[in-house]
């Protein structure tokens, strides 16, 4: 007899989609009793839900998913890349127009890096472009304080080892020299934490501005300092290989008509 896996997808994959939260944060608030199924509080994601159940999270129902988007954003420094913060710094959350849907970011800036951030509605997209695998080109211009050899930034083209972590090779360009001052453009494909910082302190130099410029083919461009903008819906479904999957339907609000969203299905 062969086991009929339960239809739906696992409820923090739903969750995830309808941009509650990322996958692995939608198992916290699981495990933190804050979601409950067809008025049932559960505390396992090991559960596969469909379009007919009722999903609640802190109190608000869960509707279909909108349609994946994605937006630029020119993160300043001072910022930091979360929710909330226990230190109370201001967050990049905070700093949004009340306008944008409940997004999250695609991986991080850390509080003194600026420049292109990438935001989505969608866990699913959020989870794309982070992947390794994805291997997408991040493109920074770096200033540090002094200057550096070619033979040292051969080092970080070769790859580097700091406090034991490997980085991979980057591609280093030696711009100018602007009086104390240097300035370098670094591209890599890894995104370790403060991995631009730690390696050219390696190398004896200090990183005094770090400014994100590009992330694969999306670019920061002329966009102002705390500005938003939507990439647009074509750009974002070919650059994703979103084209081939289902539109969904457009929900603004949660519907009670599980036989017709049933019949819909995926």
């Amino acid at each position: 007899m062969t086991d009929t896996p339960p239809p739906g997808d696992r409820i923090a994959k739903v969750l995830s989609r309808a941009g509650i939260a990322s996958r692995r944060e939608a198992e916290r608030m699981i495990a933190a009793g804050r979601v409950s199924v067809n008025g049932k509080v559960i505390d396992s994601p090991a559960l596969n839900v469909t379009p007919a159940d009722k999903i609640v999270a802190d109190g608000k129902q869960v509707g279909a998913p909108d349609v994946p988007r994605l937006w630029l954003y020119h993160k300043p420094a001072g910022l930091v890349t979360t929710e909330r913060d226990e230190q109370d710094r201001p967050t990049v959350f905070a700093s949004l127009p009340e306008t944008l849907p409940r997004v999250m970011s695609v991986g991080r800036l850390d509080l003194n890096s600026e420049g292109l951030l990438l935001l989505t509605n969608d866990g699913e997209v959020k989870r794309r472009l982070e992947l390794p695998s994805t291997g997408w080109l991040r493109r920074y211009r770096v200033r540090i304080n002094g200057s550096v050899s070619e033979a040292k930034l051969d080092q970080l083209r070769d790859g580097i080892a700091v406090d034991g972590i490997r980085y991979q090779p980057m591609t280093v360009t030696f711009d100018r020299q602007q009086g104390a001052n240097a300035w370098l453009t670094i591209s890599l494909r890894e995104g370790k934490n403060r991995e631009i910082r730690r390696a050219l302190g390696a190398l004896g130099v200090t990183v005094n501005r770090l400014l994100r410029v590009s992330y694969g083919p999306f670019q920061l461009g002329q966009l102002g300092q705390g500005e938003v903008e939507e990439v647009r819906q074509r750009v974002v479904r070919d650059q994703l290989g979103l084209s081939d999957k289902p539109k969904p339907t457009r929900t603004r609000k949660p519907v009670n008509r599980p036989k017709t969203r049933r019949a819909k299905g995926e």
